[in-house]
């Protein structure tokens, strides 16, 4: 049964483990994005950058709703309409000045960021199976069983039963709340993402082609 807990425990800290890096991985791409807008030349300089402060807070709503909810739903596709109008601007900043340098490189961390997107989405639906934690739970209820049936017939150890019990249920419960990105007591952090956000409430570090 303690292999069996562990194997469990195991798989949902390797999940959690992966959501945050992927907020990290994100946000790194997002502000890498945002840097390289404000080197495109007008007028799709101000749309970028203003669609990307836009793209940041429905990324940020990822955290706030409960996977495959309707709320995730419309968040995830807020976003992808938001990478469509970024990508058919990008692609207009590429055929105005297609020697540049800046709009190609711009698009290479533009094709970055949306594939984050979709790493991170993966990742927060990314739970242990069920079945795993339905085993857990039965194996744990029918060893505590049997370890009361057993002491119970030596008339002795029912403080070993309610500790061995407590404990299983300590593991049982973080491996349900590291399953939970946005529910519970362990949560997956968003910090980047919104020091990312507020970072963009600055005036843009670089100024346009040609500008003052």
């Amino acid at each position: 049964m303690a292999l069996i807990l562990a194997f469990g425990l195991t798989m949902a800290v390797g999940r959690y483990d992966a959501r945050r890096a992927a907020v990290v991985d994100e946000a790194n791409a997002i502000g890498t994005t945002y840097l390289r807008a404000q080197t495109l030349r007008e007028p799709v300089r101000s749309r970028s950058l203003r669609a990307l402060r836009r793209y940041t807070d429905a990324v940020i709503g990822y955290s706030e709703t409960v996977p495959d909810s309707d709320r995730q739903r419309a968040a995830i596709a807020e976003a992808v309409r938001l990478q469509r109008s970024l990508w058919r601007d990008a692609g207009e900043a590429l055929a105005a000045a297609p020697r540049d340098t800046a709009p190609r490189l711009y698009l290479e961390t533009l094709n970055e960021m949306i594939d984050m997107e979709t790493a991170r989405v993966s990742a927060l639906d990314n739970r242990v199976p069920s079945a795993v934690l339905a085993i857990e739970i039965i194996g744990a209820s029918v060893a505590l069983g049997l370890l009361a049936l057993y002491l119970a017939i030596l008339s002795r150890g029912v403080v070993s039963v309610i500790l061995a019990a407590a404990f299983v249920s300590v593991l049982l419960l973080i491996t349900f709340d590291l399953d939970r990105p946005v529910r519970g007591l362990v949560r997956v952090p968003d910090l980047p993402l919104v020091e990312l956000r507020a970072s963009m409430a600055l005036p843009p570090a670089a100024d346009a082609p040609g500008g003052p």
